[in-house]
Parts: C-alpha cells; structure tokens; sequence
C-alpha cells in the first residue's frame, strides 16, 4: 500500500495491508484499519449488559462485540457515502475509498447492506425488547451524518448513536430500574461528546474552510476545558447511576480508575500537536474498558 492511500489515523499494517486492492480498500472503507471505533462502540454494550448484575453473560457480550464491529462498518460506509463530496475538500479523508473513487458508491451500498446483514444476524439473537430498542437507534443513525452541516454540535448526535448499544444490553437483560439506565445513558453521551471533540482537533482548520461544524471549532481555545466539562459531567453521572442502583459509595469508588484516566487525558492533551489529540481520543479504549471494570463489580459483587 503506498503512504498516497494511508489516511493519517490509520493503522493499517498488519493483514489487511497485505490484502488485494478491493477487498483492502472495502476493509478500509469499514474501518476494519481503525479497530478504536468498534470498541468505543462495544463498551457501552458491555456496560449495560454487566451492569444489569447477571453474570458475565460472555455468550451475549460476544454476539454484541460483533454486531459492534458490524454495524459501526455500516455507519462509516454509510457516512463516506454521504459524505463523498466534503470528504475530498479534507486533507485527512480525501484519500478515502469512496471520495477518491477508488470504490464506486454502488460497491459501497453493496457492502453497506452485507455489513447490515451481519448486524441482522446479531439482532435476531436478542429478545424481542431488545430488539425494539436496537431498532429504535436507526433514525438517530441515518441522521448522523448530516449533523455536522446544521449544528456545531455533531459530537451530542454521536453521542446518542454511539451509546445506544448501552440501552440494548440492559434491555436484553431486565426490563426496570430506568433511572440508572438513564444516568448511565447521559454520562456515556458526555464522555462521546468530551473523546470526540479531541478527535475532531485534527481537522479544525480543514473544517473551517469547507464549513464543517464541531465542537472542537465552537470550543475554540478553551477546548481543554470544555473536555474536562464533559468529562467530569460523564463521571458525576455515572456515579449517580452506580448511587441509584446501589445506595453505596464503596460502589461509586469503583469509577475512580476511569475518572483518574479521563484526568490524564485532559492534563496531557495538546490541541496544538497534530498526533498528540488522537493518541488521548484513542486511549478511551481504556477509558471504556475500566468502566466496564467498574459495571462489573457494582453489578455482580
């Protein structure tokens, strides 16, 4: 693969690099290169599901691990089909499959709908609750993409679509306690809003000229603080959520891992360093998995 073909957030060494041209640029256009999103999108599903206090439930936690995989490919293919024309006003996405043509939009539907057939695999695992609820998401899903063109706040968007897999697990799981769900639900969104404003750092200027909206560009030169604003927001809600469900503040101890993490995200982000904000976005990985720790233990202990 030459560096002219590598968006610069990739990481794409490894086996898709050594894949045929179309089936590489279909696992590129997927996002197969960039396994961040896929666990941004999972964790949320892992927290519902071990918050909801039955078990490990690995059977379950994997099907959503692969309905996550699936349909966070559908999104971004969807997105760069939508997105074609600005993505080739953007030094970052111009050299995306679709908006350098080097997949048609019609191989990009066609990818889209296997992507969709996967994710269908998923929901028919699932009771009926829980699929009403995973269902419900399309709307918000479909609308996302055109977010950033109406609104300097697309992040909030994400952060409803991103999160929903949350709603999905508790739902398979029990069907009561709605205040928690609801805390942890708005604390997720936060945290989306707060990752995803550092992730969009990388394009301010690009952005700016095409008239793309985002938080990062409506922060401005406090960005810093608006992170830490949604951050703190994040883990006040979530420590209300582990309080309603459990009354306890051993429970809501349980999150000062992940708010220590969130901490150093802020302390240590950069703006103005080009690599520096997308190694803070990436490392919420860590972020979601010590928070699904923390699901764990109030949940099941």
């Amino acid at each position: 693969m030459s560096e002219a073909e590598i968006v610069p957030d990739t990481q794409h060494r490894g086996l898709i690099a050594r894949l045929p041209q179309l089936p590489r640029d279909l696992a590129q256009l997927a996002r197969f290169d960039r396994p961040i999103g896929w666990w941004l999108l999972f964790w949320p599903c892992a927290w519902g599901v071990w918050l909801a206090g039955a078990g490990p439930q690995w059977v379950l936690v994997g099907w959503l691990l692969l309905g996550s995989i699936a349909m966070r490919g559908a999104g971004c293919v969807y997105n760069d089909i939508v997105d074609a024309d600005l993505d080739r006003k953007v030094e970052r996405t111009a050299l995306r499959p679709v908006a350098s043509g080097r997949v048609s939009k019609r191989t990009a539907w066609l990818w889209l709908f296997a992507l969709c057939a996967i994710g269908l695999l998923v929901l028919l695992q699932l009771r009926w609750e829980a699929r009403l609820v995973a269902l419900s998401s399309l709307v918000l899903v479909a609308a996302y993409p055109f977010m950033k063109r109406i609104t300097w706040w697309p992040q909030a968007w994400l952060g409803l679509v991103f999160t929903w897999g949350l709603l999905v697990g508790w739902s398979q799981l029990r069907w009561d306690n709605w205040d928690v769900l609801a805390a942890m639900y708005a604390g997720a969104v936060c945290w989306v809003i707060g990752f995803d404003t550092i992730y969009a750092l990388q394009d301010r200027e690009d952005d700016a000229l095409v008239g793309i909206r985002s938080s990062a560009l409506r922060m401005g030169t406090k960005v810093k603080a608006g992170v830490a604003l949604f951050y703190a927001a994040a883990v006040g809600l979530w420590a209300l959520a582990f309080w309603l469900y459990r009354g306890d503040l051993l429970a809501v101890l349980a999150l000062v891992p992940a708010a220590l993490h969130l901490v150093w995200q802020v302390m240590t982000l950069d703006p103005q360093d080009g690599h520096n904000p997308l190694t803070r976005f990436r490392s919420n990985r860590v972020a979601g998995a010590l928070v699904a720790a923390a699901c764990f233990i109030v949940g099941n202990a």
